[in-house]
């Protein structure tokens, strides 16, 4: 093969992986929310964020914090949400850098979530319960040392997802490579993938429409730059979560699905016993117990969060 026709070749496969991912931009289209309430937006540093609210504003507040993964958003608590708005004023948030939310190309950091939900808490909420899932309970917790919460609800948090590679992060957010190995890791099969082997215990409760829409989140203008951090292990917190649980004076409850293998319930048992604090665990469930089992969680939570209103007077 001479220089001419490998350079075709290559000019070939350039060309092809750019219009592809064209394509998939294309297809993908707007995101609109699927939960139930009123649409709103609030500026944060320039950067715009979308959020639903609903119920009773006279109702305590909840906020509502998905995880992080490539088409992570507010949608994770769609099973969910109109059930906790029944006793909430419940506020779900898109995070900066996710879904209906805007997506600046920033090199995204824990200390940037974390002040996010800082700053998001104190402007729009009035001393939330904040429920938190994965990895975005350490950045709630975070926000916790200087924000007044109610309570904290974490579900399967961690503070540890794999070793930081930063290349991995620059290589994920140049324009034709990186946005060739975004598409490849956001896949519907990669999603669906995700969400069969870390989010469901039983598969056949995953809808359609869940992988449809996590992967249209996926692929909105600037997804890969939040991803590219969390693939990269940049987003993991510079603490420990079970020494700053300690210390925190915020009353807490844990909730895990029994068969969780991400983040094992071995490690929730233990993370309760360092910061002695409450555990709920949810049978039949892996990392997204509120999603698969959302009456249950519903009910669990209430009757926690009544326990420690309870436990909170005694005290006084």
């Amino acid at each position: 093969m001479n220089a001419r026709t490998v350079l075709g070749v290559a000019a070939g496969i350039v060309g092809g992986a750019a219009l592809s991912n064209r394509l998939l931009a294309n297809r993908a289209g707007g995101l609109e929310s699927r939960l139930p309430g009123v649409e709103r937006n609030y500026r944060w540093r320039g950067i715009d964020i979308e959020y639903t609210v609903a119920g009773e504003p006279t109702d305590p507040d909840m906020l509502l914090l998905h995880g992080i993964h490539a088409g992570a958003s507010s949608d994770e608590f769609e099973p969910v949400f109109e059930r906790l708005a029944d006793q909430y004023h419940v506020i779900a948030v898109d995070l900066p850098g996710f879904a209906r939310s805007e997506r600046p190309p920033l090199v995204y950091s824990p200390t940037l979530y974390a002040d996010f939900v800082r700053d998001f808490a104190s402007d729009v909420t009035d001393e939330p319960i904040v429920v938190a899932s994965s990895l975005t309970g350490s950045f709630a917790v975070d926000a916790a040392d200087e924000t007044t919460f109610d309570s904290l609800v974490l579900i399967c948090p961690t503070d540890e997802t794999r070793d930081e590679r930063p290349r991995l992060r620059s290589l994920l957010r140049t324009p034709l490579v990186g946005t060739t190995l975004y598409n490849a890791l956001a896949s519907k099969p990669s999603i669906e993938y995700f969400y069969d082997r870390d989010g469901y215990y039983d598969s056949d409760r995953l809808e359609t429409e869940t992988i449809d829409y996590a992967w249209r989140s996926a692929h909105q203008p600037g997804a890969r730059y939040a991803p590219a951090s969390f693939v990269a292990g940049s987003l993991d917190p510079d603490f420990d979560l079970a020494t700053k649980l300690a210390s925190l004076e915020t009353p807490t409850t844990l909730v895990w699905g029994r068969d969780a293998e991400l983040v094992s319930l071995r490690d929730g048992r233990d993370l309760a016993e360092a910061a002695d604090l409450e555990l709920v665990v949810i049978d039949y469930a892996t990392q997204l117990p509120h999603v698969e089992h959302p009456e249950k969680f519903a009910e669990y939570l209430s009757a926690e969060l009544v326990h420690s209103d309870l436990e909170s007077g005694r005290d006084e």
